[in-house]
Protein backbone atom coordinates (compact mmCIF):
# COMPACT_ATOMS: atom_id res chain seq x y z
CA UNK A 1 0.00 0.00 0.00
CA UNK A 2 2.76 2.46 0.92
CA UNK A 3 4.71 1.55 -2.21
CA UNK A 4 1.66 2.21 -4.35
CA UNK A 5 1.15 5.60 -2.71
CA UNK A 6 4.80 6.49 -3.26
CA UNK A 7 4.54 5.46 -6.90
CA UNK A 8 1.41 7.64 -7.23
CA UNK A 9 3.31 10.65 -5.87
CA UNK A 10 6.10 10.08 -8.38
CA UNK A 11 3.57 9.74 -11.21
CA UNK A 12 1.86 12.98 -10.21
CA UNK A 13 5.23 14.71 -10.05
CA UNK A 14 6.08 13.51 -13.55
CA UNK A 15 2.75 14.89 -14.77
CA UNK A 16 3.44 18.18 -12.98
CA UNK A 17 6.81 18.39 -14.73
CA UNK A 18 5.23 18.15 -18.17
CA UNK A 19 2.48 20.63 -17.25
CA UNK A 20 4.97 23.22 -16.03
CA UNK A 21 7.17 22.84 -19.09
CA UNK A 22 4.22 23.07 -21.49
CA UNK A 23 2.82 26.12 -19.71
CA UNK A 24 5.99 28.17 -19.95
CA UNK A 25 6.47 27.22 -23.61
CA UNK A 26 2.88 28.24 -24.32
CA UNK A 27 3.43 31.58 -22.57
CA UNK A 28 6.60 32.31 -24.53
CA UNK A 29 5.11 31.24 -27.85
CA UNK A 30 6.89 27.92 -28.47
CA UNK A 31 10.39 26.45 -28.35
CA UNK A 32 11.64 28.93 -30.94
CA UNK A 33 11.38 31.72 -28.35
CA UNK A 34 12.76 29.75 -25.40
CA UNK A 35 15.94 31.84 -25.42
CA UNK A 36 13.93 34.77 -24.00
CA UNK A 37 13.11 32.86 -20.82
CA UNK A 38 14.91 33.55 -17.56
CA UNK A 39 15.70 29.79 -17.29
CA UNK A 40 15.64 26.80 -19.60
CA UNK A 41 12.15 25.27 -20.06
CA UNK A 42 12.82 22.06 -18.16
CA UNK A 43 13.62 24.04 -14.99
CA UNK A 44 10.02 25.27 -14.95
CA UNK A 45 8.86 21.67 -15.15
CA UNK A 46 11.13 20.68 -12.27
CA UNK A 47 9.86 23.69 -10.32
CA UNK A 48 6.22 22.55 -10.57
CA UNK A 49 7.20 18.91 -9.89
CA UNK A 50 8.94 19.94 -6.68
CA UNK A 51 5.89 21.88 -5.58
CA UNK A 52 3.85 18.72 -6.16
CA UNK A 53 6.21 16.17 -4.61
CA UNK A 54 7.82 17.84 -1.60
CA UNK A 55 4.73 18.59 0.55
CA UNK A 56 3.25 15.17 -0.25
CA UNK A 57 6.46 13.32 0.59
CA UNK A 58 6.90 15.32 3.79
CA UNK A 59 3.43 14.45 5.11
CA UNK A 60 3.93 10.85 3.91
CA UNK A 61 7.13 10.41 5.94
CA UNK A 62 5.74 12.16 9.01
CA UNK A 63 2.60 10.03 8.87
CA UNK A 64 4.59 6.79 8.66
CA UNK A 65 6.72 7.89 11.60
CA UNK A 66 3.87 8.99 13.86
CA UNK A 67 1.19 6.44 12.89
CA UNK A 68 2.45 3.50 15.04
CA UNK A 69 2.88 5.70 18.11
CA UNK A 70 -0.55 7.32 17.84
CA UNK A 71 -2.38 4.05 17.13
CA UNK A 72 -0.68 2.26 20.02
CA UNK A 73 -1.57 5.03 22.44
CA UNK A 74 -5.16 5.01 21.21
CA UNK A 75 -5.44 1.22 21.62
CA UNK A 76 -3.82 1.26 25.08
CA UNK A 77 -6.29 3.92 26.22
CA UNK A 78 -9.18 1.53 25.50
CA UNK A 79 -7.59 -1.60 27.02
CA UNK A 80 -8.87 -2.92 30.35
CA UNK A 81 -6.77 -1.90 33.32
CA UNK A 82 -6.02 -5.57 34.08
CA UNK A 83 -4.04 -5.90 30.84
CA UNK A 84 -1.93 -2.84 31.70
CA UNK A 85 -0.88 -4.01 35.16
CA UNK A 86 2.64 -5.23 36.04
CA UNK A 87 4.91 -6.92 35.09
CA UNK A 88 6.29 -4.09 33.01
CA UNK A 89 6.71 -6.14 29.83
CA UNK A 90 3.11 -7.35 29.83
CA UNK A 91 1.78 -4.33 27.97
CA UNK A 92 4.28 -4.78 25.16
CA UNK A 93 3.27 -8.45 24.83
CA UNK A 94 -0.42 -7.50 24.74
CA UNK A 95 0.24 -4.88 22.03
CA UNK A 96 2.19 -7.46 20.06
CA UNK A 97 -0.77 -9.87 20.25
CA UNK A 98 -3.14 -7.09 19.22
CA UNK A 99 -1.07 -6.30 16.13
CA UNK A 100 -0.70 -9.96 15.21
CA UNK A 101 -4.43 -10.58 15.50
CA UNK A 102 -5.20 -7.45 13.50
CA UNK A 103 -2.90 -8.65 10.70
CA UNK A 104 -4.07 -12.25 10.88
CA UNK A 105 -0.90 -13.53 12.53
CA UNK A 106 -0.20 -15.87 15.45
CA UNK A 107 -0.45 -14.67 19.04
CA UNK A 108 1.77 -15.75 21.94
CA UNK A 109 -1.06 -17.71 23.62
CA UNK A 110 -4.82 -17.88 24.00
CA UNK A 111 -6.30 -14.59 22.84
CA UNK A 112 -8.24 -12.86 25.58
CA UNK A 113 -11.63 -11.46 24.42
CA UNK A 114 -10.40 -7.99 25.36
CA UNK A 115 -7.37 -8.53 23.15
CA UNK A 116 -9.60 -9.63 20.28
CA UNK A 117 -11.72 -6.52 20.75
CA UNK A 118 -8.61 -4.37 20.80
CA UNK A 119 -7.37 -6.08 17.63
CA UNK A 120 -10.62 -5.24 15.83
CA UNK A 121 -10.33 -1.67 17.06
CA UNK A 122 -6.72 -1.51 15.90
CA UNK A 123 -7.68 -2.89 12.47
CA UNK A 124 -10.37 -0.23 12.06
CA UNK A 125 -8.02 2.52 13.16
CA UNK A 126 -5.33 1.28 10.80
CA UNK A 127 -7.77 1.28 7.88
CA UNK A 128 -8.94 4.81 8.73
CA UNK A 129 -5.33 5.94 9.05
CA UNK A 130 -4.35 4.58 5.64
CA UNK A 131 -7.43 6.15 4.01
CA UNK A 132 -6.68 9.49 5.66
CA UNK A 133 -3.06 9.21 4.53
CA UNK A 134 -4.09 8.73 0.91
CA UNK A 135 -6.51 11.66 1.09
CA UNK A 136 -3.98 13.97 2.77
CA UNK A 137 -1.11 13.07 0.45
CA UNK A 138 -3.11 13.33 -2.77
CA UNK A 139 -4.72 16.59 -1.64
CA UNK A 140 -1.34 18.13 -0.81
CA UNK A 141 0.12 16.91 -4.09
CA UNK A 142 -2.75 18.42 -6.05
CA UNK A 143 -2.62 21.67 -4.08
CA UNK A 144 1.16 21.92 -4.52
CA UNK A 145 0.83 21.25 -8.25
CA UNK A 146 -1.79 23.97 -8.57
CA UNK A 147 0.31 26.50 -6.64
CA UNK A 148 3.46 25.73 -8.60
CA UNK A 149 1.55 25.84 -11.89
CA UNK A 150 0.05 29.21 -10.95
CA UNK A 151 3.48 30.69 -10.19
CA UNK A 152 4.82 29.99 -13.69
CA UNK A 153 5.76 33.30 -15.34
CA UNK A 154 8.12 34.18 -18.15
CA UNK A 155 10.15 36.28 -15.72
CA UNK A 156 10.31 33.53 -13.06
CA UNK A 157 13.89 32.43 -12.40
CA UNK A 158 13.00 28.78 -12.00
CA UNK A 159 16.60 27.61 -12.10
CA UNK A 160 17.46 29.73 -9.06
CA UNK A 161 14.58 28.30 -7.05
CA UNK A 162 15.36 24.72 -8.08
CA UNK A 163 19.03 25.09 -7.22
CA UNK A 164 18.15 26.53 -3.82
CA UNK A 165 16.06 23.45 -3.08
CA UNK A 166 18.85 21.16 -4.30
CA UNK A 167 21.37 22.98 -2.10
CA UNK A 168 19.00 22.60 0.84
CA UNK A 169 18.77 18.85 0.22
CA UNK A 170 22.57 18.59 -0.03
CA UNK A 171 22.91 20.52 3.21
CA UNK A 172 20.39 18.24 4.92
CA UNK A 173 22.21 15.15 3.64
CA UNK A 174 25.60 16.37 4.86
CA UNK A 175 24.11 17.42 8.19
CA UNK A 176 22.49 14.01 8.59
CA UNK A 177 25.82 12.33 7.88
CA UNK A 178 27.58 14.50 10.46
CA UNK A 179 24.86 13.96 13.05
CA UNK A 180 24.96 10.22 12.44
CA UNK A 181 28.71 10.18 13.02
CA UNK A 182 28.32 12.24 16.20
CA UNK A 183 25.56 9.94 17.40
CA UNK A 184 27.70 6.85 16.82
CA UNK A 185 30.64 8.39 18.66
CA UNK A 186 28.58 9.46 21.64
CA UNK A 187 26.72 6.15 21.87
CA UNK A 188 30.00 4.27 21.94
CA UNK A 189 31.53 6.82 24.33
CA UNK A 190 28.70 6.64 26.89
CA UNK A 191 28.75 2.83 26.96
CA UNK A 192 32.54 2.85 27.23
CA UNK A 193 32.31 5.22 30.19
CA UNK A 194 29.97 2.74 31.89
CA UNK A 195 32.58 0.06 31.30
CA UNK A 196 35.36 2.18 32.81
CA UNK A 197 33.26 2.62 35.96
CA UNK A 198 33.43 -1.15 36.41
CA UNK A 199 36.97 -1.77 35.12
CA UNK A 200 39.80 0.76 35.66
CA UNK A 201 40.92 2.40 32.42
CA UNK A 202 44.59 1.71 33.09
CA UNK A 203 43.86 -1.99 33.46
CA UNK A 204 42.07 -1.96 30.10
CA UNK A 205 44.66 0.10 28.21
CA UNK A 206 47.78 -1.55 29.60
CA UNK A 207 46.57 -5.00 30.67
CA UNK A 208 48.40 -7.96 29.13
CA UNK A 209 45.61 -10.54 29.46
CA UNK A 210 42.23 -10.66 27.74
CA UNK A 211 39.66 -13.03 29.21
CA UNK A 212 36.26 -11.31 29.37
CA UNK A 213 34.33 -14.41 30.43
CA UNK A 214 32.43 -13.46 33.58
CA UNK A 215 31.15 -16.11 35.96
CA UNK A 216 27.58 -16.15 37.18
CA UNK A 217 28.54 -16.80 40.82
CA UNK A 218 31.44 -15.25 42.67
CA UNK A 219 32.83 -18.65 43.71
CA UNK A 220 33.27 -19.83 40.11
CA UNK A 221 36.62 -19.90 38.36
CA UNK A 222 37.27 -16.78 36.33
CA UNK A 223 34.70 -14.73 38.19
CA UNK A 224 36.80 -11.57 38.00
CA UNK A 225 37.69 -11.72 34.28
CA UNK A 226 40.60 -9.97 32.60
CA UNK A 227 40.15 -6.98 30.28
CA UNK A 228 43.60 -6.01 29.06
CA UNK A 229 43.34 -4.88 25.45
CA UNK A 230 47.04 -5.24 24.53
CA UNK A 231 46.75 -8.86 23.24
CA UNK A 232 43.70 -8.01 21.13
CA UNK A 233 45.26 -4.94 19.50
CA UNK A 234 48.55 -6.77 19.04
CA UNK A 235 46.75 -9.44 17.02
CA UNK A 236 44.91 -6.75 15.04
CA UNK A 237 48.10 -4.92 14.14
CA UNK A 238 49.95 -8.17 13.37
CA UNK A 239 47.34 -9.38 10.88
CA UNK A 240 46.96 -5.90 9.37
CA UNK A 241 50.75 -5.63 8.94
CA UNK A 242 50.93 -9.02 7.19
CA UNK A 243 48.00 -8.09 4.96
CA UNK A 244 49.46 -4.74 3.97
CA UNK A 245 52.91 -6.27 3.34
CA UNK A 246 51.15 -8.37 0.69
CA UNK A 247 48.67 -5.79 -0.62
CA UNK A 248 50.98 -2.79 -0.93
CA UNK A 249 53.68 -4.22 -3.23
CA UNK A 250 51.27 -6.31 -5.29
CA UNK A 251 48.71 -3.52 -5.61
CA UNK A 252 51.17 -0.71 -6.23
CA UNK A 253 53.35 -2.63 -8.69
CA UNK A 254 50.34 -3.83 -10.64
CA UNK A 255 49.01 -0.26 -10.77
CA UNK A 256 52.34 1.05 -12.08
CA UNK A 257 52.51 -1.67 -14.72
CA UNK A 258 48.92 -1.21 -15.88
CA UNK A 259 49.18 2.58 -16.08
CA UNK A 260 52.73 2.99 -17.44
CA UNK A 261 53.83 -0.18 -19.21
CA UNK A 262 50.87 -2.38 -20.18
CA UNK A 263 49.43 -2.15 -23.73
CA UNK A 264 45.95 -0.71 -23.90
CA UNK A 265 44.32 -4.01 -24.89
CA UNK A 266 46.01 -5.88 -22.05
CA UNK A 267 45.00 -3.19 -19.56
CA UNK A 268 41.38 -3.38 -20.73
CA UNK A 269 41.34 -7.09 -19.86
CA UNK A 270 43.53 -7.27 -16.74
CA UNK A 271 42.07 -4.32 -14.81
CA UNK A 272 38.45 -5.63 -14.71
CA UNK A 273 39.71 -9.11 -13.82
CA UNK A 274 41.74 -7.65 -10.95
CA UNK A 275 38.78 -5.68 -9.67
CA UNK A 276 36.63 -8.84 -9.59
CA UNK A 277 38.56 -9.78 -6.44
CA UNK A 278 36.90 -6.85 -4.65
CA UNK A 279 33.45 -8.33 -5.29
CA UNK A 280 34.15 -11.76 -3.81
CA UNK A 281 32.39 -12.17 -0.42
CA UNK A 282 34.76 -12.26 2.53
CA UNK A 283 33.35 -15.60 3.68
CA UNK A 284 34.75 -17.12 0.47
CA UNK A 285 38.17 -15.73 1.36
CA UNK A 286 37.68 -17.19 4.81
CA UNK A 287 36.98 -20.64 3.42
CA UNK A 288 40.02 -20.35 1.16
CA UNK A 289 42.21 -19.35 4.11
CA UNK A 290 40.87 -22.07 6.42
CA UNK A 291 40.80 -24.96 3.95
CA UNK A 292 43.73 -24.20 1.64
CA UNK A 293 46.19 -21.58 2.86
CA UNK A 294 46.15 -22.57 6.55
CA UNK A 295 46.88 -26.30 6.01
CA UNK A 296 49.47 -25.42 3.36
CA UNK A 297 51.36 -23.14 5.75
CA UNK A 298 51.14 -25.73 8.52
CA UNK A 299 52.57 -28.50 6.33
CA UNK A 300 55.29 -26.22 5.00
CA UNK A 301 56.21 -25.08 8.51
CA UNK A 302 56.36 -28.64 9.81
CA UNK A 303 58.62 -29.57 6.90
CA UNK A 304 61.00 -26.77 7.85
CA UNK A 305 60.84 -27.68 11.56
CA UNK A 306 58.59 -24.83 12.77
CA UNK A 307 55.65 -25.19 15.11
CA UNK A 308 52.61 -23.82 13.28
CA UNK A 309 49.17 -23.53 14.85
CA UNK A 310 46.18 -24.90 12.97
CA UNK A 311 44.85 -21.32 12.88
CA UNK A 312 47.54 -18.72 12.35
CA UNK A 313 47.88 -15.00 11.80
CA UNK A 314 50.00 -15.66 8.72
CA UNK A 315 47.21 -17.52 6.91
CA UNK A 316 44.64 -14.84 7.71
CA UNK A 317 47.03 -12.02 6.81
CA UNK A 318 48.07 -13.50 3.46
CA UNK A 319 44.51 -14.06 2.30
CA UNK A 320 43.41 -10.69 3.63
CA UNK A 321 46.25 -9.09 1.67
CA UNK A 322 44.98 -10.70 -1.53
CA UNK A 323 41.52 -9.35 -0.76
CA UNK A 324 42.87 -5.79 -0.32
CA UNK A 325 44.98 -5.81 -3.52
CA UNK A 326 42.11 -4.54 -5.76
CA UNK A 327 41.49 -1.53 -3.50
CA UNK A 328 45.13 -0.46 -3.56
CA UNK A 329 45.64 -1.30 -7.23
CA UNK A 330 42.50 0.33 -8.61
CA UNK A 331 42.82 3.57 -6.65
CA UNK A 332 46.55 3.85 -7.31
CA UNK A 333 46.02 3.18 -11.02
CA UNK A 334 43.40 5.92 -11.28
CA UNK A 335 45.59 8.38 -9.41
CA UNK A 336 48.68 7.60 -11.50
CA UNK A 337 46.68 8.06 -14.71
CA UNK A 338 45.51 11.44 -13.40
CA UNK A 339 49.09 12.78 -13.24
CA UNK A 340 49.47 15.32 -16.09
CA UNK A 341 51.44 14.04 -19.07
CA UNK A 342 53.36 17.32 -19.08
CA UNK A 343 55.30 16.11 -16.04
CA UNK A 344 56.24 12.88 -17.81
CA UNK A 345 57.16 14.67 -21.03
CA UNK A 346 59.30 17.21 -19.19
CA UNK A 347 61.19 14.49 -17.32
CA UNK A 348 61.78 12.46 -20.48
CA UNK A 349 62.88 15.60 -22.34
CA UNK A 350 65.54 16.19 -19.71
CA UNK A 351 67.02 12.76 -20.38
CA UNK A 352 65.44 10.67 -17.64
CA UNK A 353 64.49 7.08 -18.39
CA UNK A 354 60.93 5.85 -18.03
CA UNK A 355 61.69 4.10 -14.73
CA UNK A 356 63.40 7.23 -13.37
CA UNK A 357 60.42 9.31 -14.44
CA UNK A 358 58.06 6.97 -12.61
CA UNK A 359 60.16 6.94 -9.42
CA UNK A 360 61.12 10.62 -9.32
CA UNK A 361 58.12 12.36 -10.90
CA UNK A 362 54.98 10.27 -11.31
CA UNK A 363 54.85 8.50 -7.94
CA UNK A 364 55.62 11.63 -5.86
CA UNK A 365 52.96 13.55 -7.77
CA UNK A 366 50.44 10.75 -7.22
CA UNK A 367 51.42 10.15 -3.59
CA UNK A 368 48.37 11.86 -2.01
CA UNK A 369 45.99 9.56 -3.87
CA UNK A 370 48.17 6.52 -3.25
CA UNK A 371 48.17 7.27 0.48
CA UNK A 372 44.38 7.46 0.35
CA UNK A 373 44.25 4.02 -1.28
CA UNK A 374 46.64 2.59 1.29
CA UNK A 375 44.57 4.07 4.10
CA UNK A 376 41.46 2.45 2.67
CA UNK A 377 43.33 -0.85 2.60
CA UNK A 378 44.46 -0.47 6.22
CA UNK A 379 40.91 0.34 7.31
CA UNK A 380 39.65 -2.75 5.48
CA UNK A 381 42.34 -4.89 7.14
CA UNK A 382 41.58 -3.59 10.62
CA UNK A 383 37.83 -3.97 10.19
CA UNK A 384 37.79 -7.46 8.64
CA UNK A 385 36.13 -10.14 10.76
CA UNK A 386 35.15 -13.23 8.80
CA UNK A 387 38.63 -14.16 7.56
CA UNK A 388 40.08 -13.78 11.05
CA UNK A 389 37.37 -15.94 12.63
CA UNK A 390 37.87 -18.75 10.13
CA UNK A 391 41.66 -18.61 9.72
CA UNK A 392 43.20 -16.98 12.82
CA UNK A 393 40.89 -18.13 15.61
CA UNK A 394 39.49 -16.48 18.72
CA UNK A 395 42.44 -16.85 21.10
CA UNK A 396 43.77 -13.54 22.47
CA UNK A 397 47.48 -14.37 22.56
CA UNK A 398 50.07 -11.70 23.27
CA UNK A 399 52.55 -12.59 20.55
CA UNK A 400 54.10 -11.24 17.37
CA UNK A 401 54.72 -14.72 16.02
CA UNK A 402 52.77 -14.94 12.71
CA UNK A 403 52.58 -18.74 13.08
CA UNK A 404 50.46 -18.51 16.25
CA UNK A 405 46.71 -18.14 16.63
CA UNK A 406 45.57 -14.59 17.42
CA UNK A 407 42.38 -12.55 17.37
CA UNK A 408 41.41 -9.01 16.44
CA UNK A 409 39.32 -6.20 17.87
CA UNK A 410 36.40 -6.67 15.49
CA UNK A 411 36.23 -10.41 16.16
CA UNK A 412 36.09 -9.81 19.90
CA UNK A 413 33.39 -7.16 19.50
CA UNK A 414 31.25 -9.60 17.53
CA UNK A 415 31.92 -12.39 20.04
CA UNK A 416 30.98 -10.23 23.01
CA UNK A 417 27.73 -8.99 21.48
CA UNK A 418 26.44 -12.25 19.99
CA UNK A 419 23.46 -13.87 21.69
CA UNK A 420 21.37 -12.73 24.63
CA UNK A 421 23.66 -10.47 26.62
CA UNK A 422 23.14 -8.19 29.58
CA UNK A 423 24.31 -4.69 28.80
CA UNK A 424 25.14 -4.06 32.44
CA UNK A 425 27.99 -6.57 32.65
CA UNK A 426 31.64 -5.69 31.98
CA UNK A 427 31.81 -8.50 29.43
CA UNK A 428 29.32 -6.80 27.10
CA UNK A 429 30.40 -3.24 27.81
CA UNK A 430 33.98 -4.19 26.93
CA UNK A 431 32.90 -4.33 23.28
CA UNK A 432 32.14 -0.60 23.36
CA UNK A 433 35.49 0.17 24.99
CA UNK A 434 37.25 -1.77 22.23
CA UNK A 435 35.22 0.10 19.63
CA UNK A 436 36.14 3.46 21.16
CA UNK A 437 39.86 2.71 21.11
CA UNK A 438 39.59 1.38 17.55
CA UNK A 439 37.86 4.62 16.55
CA UNK A 440 40.70 6.66 18.06
CA UNK A 441 43.30 4.57 16.23
CA UNK A 442 41.59 4.99 12.85
CA UNK A 443 41.20 8.72 13.54
CA UNK A 444 44.96 9.00 14.11
CA UNK A 445 45.59 7.15 10.84
CA UNK A 446 43.29 9.57 9.04
CA UNK A 447 45.11 12.56 10.51
CA UNK A 448 48.49 11.18 9.42
CA UNK A 449 47.19 10.48 5.92
CA UNK A 450 45.66 13.97 5.70
CA UNK A 451 49.00 15.51 6.69
CA UNK A 452 50.83 13.56 3.98
CA UNK A 453 48.23 14.45 1.37
CA UNK A 454 48.37 18.16 2.15
CA UNK A 455 52.14 18.24 2.26
CA UNK A 456 52.72 16.70 -1.16
CA UNK A 457 49.69 18.33 -2.78
CA UNK A 458 51.27 21.72 -2.09
CA UNK A 459 54.40 20.60 -3.92
CA UNK A 460 52.67 19.45 -7.09
CA UNK A 461 49.75 21.82 -7.54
Amino acid sequence: MNSLLLFTILALSAGAYHLGKRRVLRLIGGKAHARHLASRPHYYGVYVALWCALPALLIFLLWLFLEPVVLEQWVVRHLPQSLQSPPSNRLSLVLNDVKNLAKGGIVSGYADPAVQTAAEHYRRLLGLSRTALWVAVLALAALGMQMGYGKIRISLRARTHVEKIVRLFLLMASTLAVLTTIGIVFSVLFEAMRFFRLVPWWEFLFGLKWSPQMAIRADQVGASGAFGMIPVFTGTLLIAAIAMSVAVPLGLFSAVYLSEYAPRKLRAVVKPLLEILAGIPTVVYGFFAALTVGPLIRRLGETLGFSVASESALAAGLVMGLMIVPFVSSLSDDVINAVPNDLRDGSLALGATRSETIKQVVLPAALPGIVGGLLLGVSRAIGETMIVVMAAGLAANLTVNPLSAVTTVTVQIVTLLVGDQEFDSPKTLAAFALGLVLFVVTLILNIIALYVVRKYREHYE
